[in-house]
């Protein structure tokens, strides 16, 4: 039976994974993190264990439990697994939605509109970032939640997580990109999002599932050609704390 310290011992761990401060391939031993969190030994190996089946740590025998690293072909693969459940839902999305649930989405929609505007019309990049990364977690949440599949959610969260955490913080290539460029890709990220409401406003899952599948496949690519750049890969980024929960 899983006991409270073991709670105690994972969020602890999570958390720090999740925020960058165990980095991956960091090994995470038992008896400094019991120290560290004033918990015995076995609910943080019981910990260790819950988070290597979330996939943010691997546990090897006679080496003990590191903070998950991943192969470029990994990444890859969990980017295409995320595509197919994410596009899929938006298109049960356009079966399923409510009216609470179109607004849900449109509110979100709407909030991005205007932080985008504001930072296109800003001199300063650094501006509005995370309300902008907390809408766009918003909008893709409200899609989840009006398809109405709770196993297909919670398993599109967990990929998400492991995404994020593994993730570069700013990928090779990206600090070359211009302001007008950046500003270019944010309007057509916006662009996608607004197509993707209008599939699920009209009730047409088969657009729904398109116009999800490709702002996904749009983002990926994207990601994957600024890696390819670097040739030594480091999969790893500070989140915000609703980044914690999902981020696209």
């Amino acid at each position: 039976m899983k006991s409270v310290n073991t709670d105690v011992a994972y969020e602890h761990i999570r958390k720090k994974i999740l925020n960058g401060e165990y980095l991956p391939g960091q090994a995470l031993m038992t008896e400094v993190l019991a120290g560290e969190i004033g918990v015995s030994r076995t609910p943080v190996r019981d910990a260790l264990r819950k988070l290597e089946t979330d996939g943010l740590v691997s546990i090897q025998p006679h080496l003990g439990a590191s903070v998950k690293k991943i192969q470029l072909k990994e990444f890859r693969e969990l980017c295409d697994l995320r595509l197919a459940l994410e596009s899929h839902a938006a298109g049960l999305a356009a079966r399923n939605r409510s009216e609470a649930d179109l607004h849900e989405i449109r509110f979100a929609l709407e909030a991005m509109r205007r932080l985008t505007e504001k930072i296109i019309q800003s001199n300063e990049d650094q501006l509005y970032p995370e309300e902008l990364a907390r809408e766009d977690a918003r909008f893709h949440i409200a899609i989840m939640t009006a398809a109405d599949n709770e196993l297909m959610k919670k398993e599109i969260l967990r990929l998400h997580v492991i995404h994020r955490v593994l993730a570069l913080p700013t990928l090779p290539g990206q600090a070359s990109v211009s302001k007008t460029e950046m500003n270019a890709r944010r309007l057509s990220v916006l662009e996608k999002h607004d197509d993707i409401y209008q599939a699920i406003l009209q009730s047409d899952p088969i657009a729904a599932k398109r116009e999800m599948e490709f702002h996904l496949q749009e983002l990926i690519d994207h990601n994957m050609l600024l890696i390819s750049r670097s040739e030594n890969v480091s999969l790893a980024r500070e989140l915000t704390a609703e980044e914690l929960v999902y981020s696209s």
